[in-house]
């Protein structure tokens, strides 16, 4: 069986609010870069079944870690700043398959 997408990258776009004890994503703007990466992947012509799916993500529970997103089936985690980081993650991982490594969270 085959998975019904090639890819499939979790923004965690959780907002506790500023005044919150912990930090949450959106805080940082996740949100904003989790649109961003969904309309590069559709541009780039490889969204879709058999392809990338780009999904928001209620909070993943790495608050202080944050932002981040996950990429599955390899379950492999990173953080990011900006929308370059962005398209190091999909021109590298979701594309082509290799990580990251300087986004990499362990």
């Amino acid at each position: 069986m085959t998975n019904y997408f090639h890819r499939h990258l979790f923004f965690c776009t959780n907002d506790r609010g500023a005044d919150a004890e912990r930090p949450s994503c959106n805080q940082c703007g996740s949100a904003a870069l989790r649109d961003y990466a969904k309309a590069r992947v559709k541009q780039m012509g490889i969204s879709g079944p058999g392809k990338v799916r780009v999904n928001k993500a209620g909070c993943l529970d790495r608050c202080e870690e944050g932002p981040v997103c996950v990429v599955y089936p390899e379950g492999v985690w990173y953080t990011y700043i900006d929308e370059e980081d962005i398209d190091e993650i999909i021109d590298s991982h979701i594309k082509n398959g290799k990580p990251v490594e300087r986004l990499k969270l362990s």
